[in-house]
């Protein structure tokens, strides 16, 4: 979608959502209407003159526009045709709109922001509301692969739906949820997501497509995934190149869309400085619930570069864990809901246990820079072309370097 999408009838041109949905949010304040996200342009807003530019609060799609117009000093007008699109690199000096602002000719304001709900005081009544919110959110990801599969009169098989797999109970529980769509998983050769993802697809009896990948490979998806995010550094890139990758393999197959498990370790306490937050350094919280909300709160961010590098790839991501009514039950789980000893993400696990296997449930996951080798390739690369470790940011430099080579003639999809 771009400005130059055909509108609604009312002129509106929305990613996400329709803008009765976006004039009731903003009328009523809320931060989580339901589904999944929206950005793009709103024509007549409750409460305001003239049309804005409106951002879903956690900034699941992604929205830019000309940097001189969203600066209130100047007279360009950030609604206009040519000052907005979803893709950066339609515009000339692209930024971010912000997650949850609504943008005029007058400036942005920030109009939504993250809930801070009190944790729910009943164990049972939490762990309701989030296997509710989970399966509502996974129902309407299989209604939406049977209605494109009878689209395509093919009523058997799972439409223009993939799933990205990496064997964990993220992925697992969206995987389960549409069983005739195949899962890919893209990794080095002996990495562990590839074989957990084996073992997972193994005991669910999926169809698991691997995408094996070599030097040239991430080579190549270094500079795709730069091009389409404009970022460089080498934790960003490390963990889009693995997503742009297994996006590329299911899109050469025909699919249209990849089902990804993105925002549950986020949402539900999957990261390790959020088990003892007070003595973690990486975070500013002392309890868990706090550090789980910092975590929060860098989604926008990072499902910025994550959704971008998958359009770059020939995919729309669909994320059912980023749904409205999960994000709203997570967010008022109580910590031992969220972090039991050493175990993480203990709600998910719990509503997940019927629908997955338990060694799927129960799998530790790795992040994906890691767990499919990119970060140590991306090393192995760098010091093979003159940038030692001892150099400060030597994987950095090498990224700046490739980006700047001349994209070799012959360089495709393997």
């Amino acid at each position: 979608m771009s400005p130059t999408t055909p509108p609604d009838d009312d002129g509106s041109v929305l990613r996400g959502t329709d803008a009765d949905r976006v004039r009731a949010a903003l009328r009523d304040g809320d931060p989580l209407p339901g589904g999944r996200g929206f950005a793009g342009l709103l024509t007549d807003p409750p409460g305001r003159t003239g049309p804005v530019l409106v951002r879903d609060v956690l900034g699941r799609q992604p929205l830019f526009a000309e940097r001189d117009a969203l600066d209130p000093e100047t007279d360009r007008d950030p609604t206009a045709p040519g000052a907005w699109n979803v893709d950066r690199n339609a515009l000339d000096d692209p930024e971010s709109v912000p997650a949850g602002g609504v943008v005029s000719a007058g400036g942005t304001e920030r109009v939504w922001r993250l809930p801070e709900p009190d944790a729910t005081a009943d164990r049972e009544v939490a762990l309701s509301a989030v296997d509710d919110a989970v399966s509502g959110a996974l129902d309407d990801l299989a209604a939406s692969a049977r209605s494109a599969s009878a689209d395509d009169g093919d009523e058997g098989d799972g439409g223009d739906l993939a799933v990205a797999f990496s064997g964990g109970v993220d992925s697992g529980v969206v995987a389960a949820a549409v069983p005739e769509a195949p899962c890919y998983v893209a990794g080095f050769e002996g990495c562990h997501d590839v074989s957990a993802a084996r073992e997972a697809a193994g005991a669910m009896g999926r169809d698991l497509r691997v995408v094996e990948v070599t030097h040239d490979d991430l080579k190549r998806a270094v500079r795709a995934v730069a091009a389409a995010t404009d970022r460089r550094n080498p934790m960003d890139v490390a963990i889009a190149v693995p997503l742009y990758l297994t996006a590329e393999a299911a899109a050469a197959d025909g699919f249209g869309r990849l089902a990804v498990g993105q925002g549950a370790d986020e949402l539900f306490g999957g990261y390790s400085k959020v088990v003892d937050p007070a003595q973690d350094s990486r975070v500013d919280a002392d309890t868990v619930r706090g550090a789980r909300t910092e975590t929060v709160r860098t989604l926008p961010d990072q499902l910025e570069r994550d959704v971008l590098a998958l359009r770059a790839a020939g995919v729309e991501p669909a994320t059912p864990l980023l749904d409205d009514r999960v994000v709203a039950a997570a967010l008022a789980l109580p910590d031992d809901l969220l972090v039991d000893g050493d175990e993480r993400k203990v709600a998910l696990r719990r509503v997940t246990g019927e629908r997955v296997p338990e060694s799927v449930a129960t799998a530790d996951k790795k992040a994906v820079q890691y767990g499919t080798y990119v970060s140590r390739e991306l090393d192995r690369l760098a010091r093979r072309a003159g940038y030692k470790r001892r150099m400060d940011d030597h994987v950095g430099k090498y990224v700046e370097a490739l980006c700047a080579e001349e994209k070799p003639a012959d360089e495709g999809r393997n």
